[in-house]
C-alpha cells in the first residue's frame, strides 16, 4: 500500500487494516490504528508506521480511545518465511525477553548487527524496540485486569527493572502506572486474581468462522490435556500448557463479540452477509504458575486460533476460484488452526489421537491438583527420547534441536528434517508444517483434489475448506 491509499483506510476508518499498518499524527503526538474512531486529521499532518514500536520510537504515544497496542497482529508474519517475518514470530513467542538479541540473532542465523540493520530499515524499529512494545501491551494487560503489585508487573511483562518499566509506561501511554490502572473500564466486576486467573480479550480481524476450529479442537482433543464442553455454539475449549517459565491452564471460549457492537455472537448460524463485520475478540482466561509466561502464552494461543490472519484477503484470493467461491461464500472468516505447542503436534500427528493419549497416561507429568478433565502435561520431547521407532527418532531430534519447531524456525529446513527422519511421509511432514509452523499456503500431498497454485498463498485455507465440503461439515 501506498501512502495515499493508507490514507484512504484511515478516512474510511477501514478496520480491515488495523495492525497492518499505524498512523500517527504530528500535532498531537498520538499515534493510532486504522479504525480510530476519533476525527481524521489533515494529511499533512500523518505519519504511517509499519510497527507500533516504530510510532513509539519516533516519539508518538498509543491513543487512548483506539488502544492501537490491542489489535491483531499483521498477517505478513504469518506469511513471510524470510528474516524479518521469522524474528517478529519469535519476538512474540518472547524470545527477546528470554534470551536477549544475541539469542534471538542465533536462532536466526545472523550476527546481531545484521538483525537490527533489517528489521530497522524494514519495520522502523529494532529487536530491542519491538520487544518493549510487547511488553508495554503486557504490563497494560495485567495492570487494568488484575490486582497485582506494581513492582510485580513490571518483572512479569519481562522488564528489567521498575525504573524501566515506569519509564516506558510514561512513554508509551503518557501516563503512570498508576494512573495508566485507574483508567482501565469499569466493568462492574471486580478485578482478577492470580488465583482466578487473568482475563484476556484475544482479538481478531474480520469475520471468524469459531465453530470450524472449535469443531476441530473437540475432534482432536486428547483426554486428560484437553477438553471442550458445553453445548455448539457455546463451548469452552481448555487445555493445559508447556510454557519456558512454568505451567499453564487456558480456557477459551467460543461465542466470539462483535467488536462493532460489543455483544456476544454465536457462531455458524448466521448467513454470510451477517458474519461480516469489523472485527471482535474470543474470551479466555489464563492460569500461569509464572507470570512471566504471559505473553507467551498469548502468542501461542494466538497461533492455535489463527488470529492474526487477514480473513478479506484469504477470502478474496480464494473466493476467485470457481470451485471455492461458493464454499467461502458459506464460510466467511473459515481459519487454519495451528497449535498450542509445536513439538507436541509434531508428535501427536504422528502417533494419533489415540496414541497420544497412551503418552499422556504414561509419561505425561501430573498436576498437582486437578481442574476438571485436566489432569497432565504433554510430555516433553526428552520424556519421549528413549521410545523405540519412529517416535524415538523424532522425540530425539526435537530434544537436541537438530529439528526446530520453534515459531521462528525455516520452514523449509524443518520440513527437510522431518521428511528425513525414518518412517515419516512427506504428508506427515507437510501436516506439522501447516499446524505447527503455521504455514499458510501448504499443499498437503495425497489428497482428493490437486491442489492450485492460484490459490497462493493461501492453500492450507483452500484445503479446509475442501475437506470441509467432503464431510459436509
Amino acid at each position: 500500500m501506498d501512502e495515499e491509499t493508507r490514507y484512504e483506510a484511515v478516512r474510511s476508518r477501514d478496520a480491515r487494516f488495523d495492525g497492518a499498518f499505524f498512523f500517527a499524527v504530528r500535532t498531537t503526538g498520538i499515534y493510532c490504528r486504522p479504525s480510530c474512531p476519533a476525527v481524521t486529521p489533515k494529511r499533512q499532518n500523518v505519519r504511517f508506521y509499519t510497527t507500533a514500536a516504530a510510532a513509539q520510537t519516533s516519539g508518538f504515544r498509543a491513543c487512548r480511545r483506539c488502544r492501537p497496542d490491542a489489535v491483531p497482529g499483521s498477517a505478513d508474519w504469518n506469511v513471510r518465511a524470510d528474516v524479518v517475518g521469522r524474528a517478529m514470530r519469535m519476538i512474540g513467542d518472547g524470545v527477546v525477553d528470554r534470551e536477549g538479541v544475541p539469542g534471538l540473532a542465533v536462532r536466526l542465523g545472523y550476527s546481531a548487527r545484521q538483525v537490527q540493520r533489517q528489521l530497522t530499515a524494514e519495520l522502523g524499529a529494532g529487536p530491542v524496540a519491538l520487544a518493549r512494545a510487547q511488553r508495554a501491551h503486557t504490563a497494560r494487560v495485567l495492570l487494568q485486569t488484575t490486582d497485582l503489585p506494581v513492582t510485580e508487573i513490571a518483572f512479569a511483562a519481562g522488564f528489567a527493572s521498575v525504573r524501566q518499566f515506569n519509564d516506558t509506561i510514561r512513554t508509551v501511554y503518557a501516563l503512570t502506572p498508576t494512573a495508566l490502572r485507574a483508567a482501565a473500564p469499569r466493568t462492574g466486576t471486580a478485578r482478577a486474581t492470580p488465583a482466578a486467573g487473568i482475563p484476556l480479550r484475544l482479538a481478531h480481524r474480520g469475520p471468524y468462522h469459531a465453530d470450524t476450529v472449535f469443531d476441530l479442537l473437540a475432534e482432536e482433543s486428547v483426554t486428560g490435556i484437553e477438553e471442550v464442553i458445553g453445548e455448539r455454539g457455546a463451548r469452552t475449549y481448555r487445555r493445559t500448557l508447556r510454557l519456558p517459565h512454568g505451567t499453564g491452564i487456558v480456557a477459551v471460549e467460543e461465542t466470539h463479540h462483535d467488536a462493532t457492537s460489543g455483544h456476544a455472537t454465536g457462531t455458524g448460524t448466521g448467513s454470510a452477509s451477517e458474519a461480516v463485520h469489523r472485527g471482535g475478540w474470543l474470551d479466555a482466561r489464563l492460569h500461569l504458575t509464572d507470570l512471566r509466561d504471559l505473553t507467551t502464552a498469548v502468542q501461542r494461543l494466538r497461533r492455535l486460533f489463527d488470529l492474526d490472519a487477514d480473513p478479506y484477503a484469504v477470502d478474496e484470493r480464494l473466493g476467485a476460484d470457481p470451485r471455492l467461491a461458493p464454499l467461502v461464500a458459506a464460510r466467511p472468516g473459515l481459519r487454519s488452526p495451528g497449535t498450542a505447542d509445536p513439538e507436541e503436534f509434531a508428535v501427536r500427528a504422528l502417533v494419533g489421537r489415540e496414541g497420544a493419549g497412551r503418552l499422556v497416561r504414561e509419561y505425561g507429568a501430573v498436576l498437582d491438583a486437578a481442574c476438571g478433565g485436566l489432569t497432565h502435561m504433554f510430555p516433553a520431547p526428552a520424556a519421549l527420547a528413549a521410545a523405540p521407532g519412529t517416535l524415538g527418532a523424532l522425540a530425539t531430534a526435537l530434544a537436541d534441536g537438530t529439528l526446530r519447531l520453534d515459531a521462528g524456525a525455516d520452514r523449509d529446513d524443518a520440513e527437510a528434517a522431518l521428511t528425513a527422519l525414518p518412517g515419516v511421509d512427506a504428508r506427515t511432514a507437510a501436516v506439522i508444517r501447516m499446524r505447527a509452523l503455521g504455514d499458510p499456503d501448504v499443499a498437503l500431498p495425497g489428497g482428493p483434489e490437486p491442489v492450485l497454485d492460484a490459490w497462493r498463498p493461501w492453500r492450507s485455507y483452500a484445503q479446509h475448506h475442501l475437506a470441509l465440503a467432503l464431510t459436509g461439515a
